[in-house]
């Protein structure tokens, strides 16, 4: 009886030993320089979710920014879904994309430095999934979508394996960038310990692919001791650069061109998802103003040289990180997945072009409009 006492608390302890390493394994989180690490294993489960596949506070559609309105560190909920949707990306130009909320790019997110984000993503290739009418409330991102569908976004099915890959997530990709099957879903948390507009993207093989299909867009993670101009801004927009590789299919719709990819010869480089978007809705402005726009180049491929013709950047943060201050700058060179944060004074009224100054991908698309009114 001794024996067995003895026997049965010991095999107590090590259960509950087992259990405390167990979940120590699962709550890992530590801090060095002030920044937080170690997140709890992501979570990989079915749901019967049909409901506003976009839900987040402070997260639109571009150009648009949505001001953070808190102090401190803040913890997000955001659920950003992904699905196909039929849009267009050029005039006549109009393929089934592979999306995440379901307009390419993806929606903006903003956070501040040291927010924590709980991200879940439903895999919703294998539904038809509406982003026009639904839940209008859970985000201001459809909410957008509701009153200015440029895209013509409609509703249609490709199930595919995806997954998310945050580039403002410190974190191991082996599992919070896990690859989920249609119908499954996956929740992780990330902490945005770095300032700077960051690309996400689907990190599902091929790559190239995936995101040269829609699947990408952009976390604007705003420094927690803010930049040097913060209170001279007038305007902030966010425009990303990115490259279709489309050829004509065999009915109406466009259909992705593995070889263009493969030797990255886009059909189109465009800005904010459209050929056209930035002309026929323009970034306005004032003379006098001091304009800030969050600029990535998310590829997949392509090198850019943004420039605004008739400006000349007074601040440039690259990467959008505080400490990377540059000045007077004509243009910004950015390789695929990089960005910057930029700073310009409108000089006069007028229009102002935004451009690729690598005039072969200008030529494909990679051109918008800032029109200014007079100084008020």
């Amino acid at each position: 009886m001794k024996y067995f006492k003895i026997s049965f608390i010991s095999s107590l302890i090590l259960l509950i030993t087992a259990g405390l390493m167990n979940l120590q394994a699962q709550t890992q989180e530590y801090n060095i320089d002030g920044m937080t690490f170690g997140m709890p294993e992501a979570e990989v489960f079915t749901e019967d979710y049909d409901g506003p596949p976009v839900v987040g506070e402070y997260v639109t559609m571009l150009p648009n920014l949505k001001p953070l309105d808190y102090e401190g560190n803040k913890h997000h909920d955001i659920r950003l879904d992904t699905f196909t949707q039929e849009i267009e990306v050029a005039d006549g130009v109009r393929f089934r994309a592979w999306t995440f909320g379901g307009m390419v790019p993806g929606p903006v997110i903003h956070v501040k430095e040291g927010d924590k984000i709980t991200f879940t993503m439903k895999n919703r290739s294998d539904e038809m999934v509406t982003i026009t009418k639904p839940g209008l409330d859970a985000s201001d991102y459809l909410g957008q979508i509701a009153e200015n569908n440029y895209m013509d976004a409609k509703p249609s099915i490709m199930p595919m394996p995806h997954s998310m890959d945050f580039h403002s997530g410190t974190v191991a990709k082996d599992d919070k960038w896990r690859t989920i099957a249609p119908g499954e879903s996956i929740k992780f948390d990330w902490v945005a310990n770095y300032p700077g507009t960051y690309i996400y993207h689907c990190g599902t093989p091929s790559v190239l692919m995936h995101t040269a299909m829609g699947q990408h867009g952009v976390v604007v993670v705003s420094p927690k001791d803010g930049y040097e101009t913060d209170d001279r801004v007038d305007e902030e927009y966010v425009v990303v650069q990115s490259e279709y590789y489309l050829k004509k299919g065999s009915g109406d719709l466009y259909q992705y061109d593995f070889e263009g990819a493969q030797t990255n010869q886009p059909s189109h480089v465009v800005f904010n998802g459209h050929q056209t978007i930035l002309h026929d809705q323009p970034l306005t402005a004032n003379a006098g103003e001091r304009v800030r726009i969050h600029f990535s180049n998310n590829g997949p491929s392509g090198t850019s040289s943004f420039h605004v013709i008739g400006a000349i950047f007074d601040r440039v943060w690259l990467e959008g990180h505080p400490f990377n201050e540059m000045r007077g700058m004509q243009t910004v060179l950015l390789g695929a997945s990089s960005s910057a944060t930029i700073d310009f004074i409108v000089p006069e009224e007028g229009k102002y072009t935004l451009i690729d100054h690598e005039f072969s991908d200008a030529e494909k698309g990679a051109t918008g409009t800032l029109k200014a009114g007079p100084k008020q």
